[in-house]
């Protein structure tokens, strides 16, 4: 299989338990179940043809592994993100080294800005951006610039950590998720996911996306549209707000 690009990933580190939980019910979670379910991940982003480059541990963060939200590519830009939980901060250093080796330009968003890779949704030209807890005004206005011509749509986000925790796009670049947690008024029309872990697709490859395997229906709706769907266990990173999306950042 041709490579399709390079995909950055963070392994679990040992403090992952003591991740930051804001929406999901606070549970135990098993660190080393976490461990295994991560490299399934990985595996399956290898599987479909993506090169993965491990980004160097942050052990003292245990959100760490939630590598998407410290960078954002644009083409051969990389912009290190400034979350809008300050105890997240010092996720960034691994990522700019990653970066740097991959030969992308470094830019980063500075305070008073604040945001998080998690807010940020590239479809075609456009890029939508979550507006909420970790992603303020100042943080989408810096995005914008650093971005150049590309239409930069901030969107309302409530009851959710990110704007992928509630949409993402299909490979024919059409939205899915759970409108009741975004303002679809500046938005196209979205298909509204059946389960709300159906809302977070990875695109994988030309008709073939990744999904948690807590959206069956979803996988079953998009396997009957003619995708090729692959379903990966992640319940201990759920248990943390966590899904596909959050655990790798795709460079094409």
């Amino acid at each position: 299989m041709e490579p399709t690009g390079r995909a950055l990933v963070r392994a679990p580190g040992p403090r992952i338990a003591e991740g930051i939980v804001t929406h999901a019910a606070r549970r135990p979670v098993d660190a080393a179940l976490a461990a295994r379910q991560h490299e399934a991940y990985v595996a399956a982003l290898s599987a479909a043809g993506w090169r993965v480059r491990a980004v160097p541990p942050a052990d003292d963060h245990p959100d760490a592994v939630f590598i998407e939200d410290a960078l954002v590519v644009a083409g051969d830009v990389a912009i290190l993100c400034r979350s809008g939980e300050e105890c997240r901060r010092g996720e960034s250093a691994g990522a700019e080294q990653a970066a740097r080796e991959l030969g992308l330009r470094i830019e980063r968003i500075e305070a008073p800005g604040t945001l998080d890779g998690g807010d940020v949704l590239s479809v075609g030209d456009t890029v939508y951006v979550g507006r909420g807890a970790r992603t303020n005004e100042e943080g989408i206005c810096q995005l914008a610039h650093l971005l150049g011509g590309r239409k930069v749509v901030p969107v309302d986000t409530r009851g959710c950590l990110h704007l992928k925790s509630a949409m993402t796009a299909l490979p024919d670049g059409g939205l899915i998720g759970m409108p009741d947690m975004v303002d679809t008024s500046v938005l196209p029309c979205m298909r509204v996911a059946p389960e709300p872990s159906g809302a977070h697709v990875v695109l994988l490859g030309p008709g073939h996306v990744l999904l948690a395997s807590s959206a069956p229906r979803t996988a079953a709706q998009l396997a009957a549209d003619g995708l090729r769907v692959t379903s990966v266990d992640i319940s201990e990173f759920e248990a943390l707000d966590g899904c596909v999306t959050c655990l790798s950042v795709l460079v094409p």
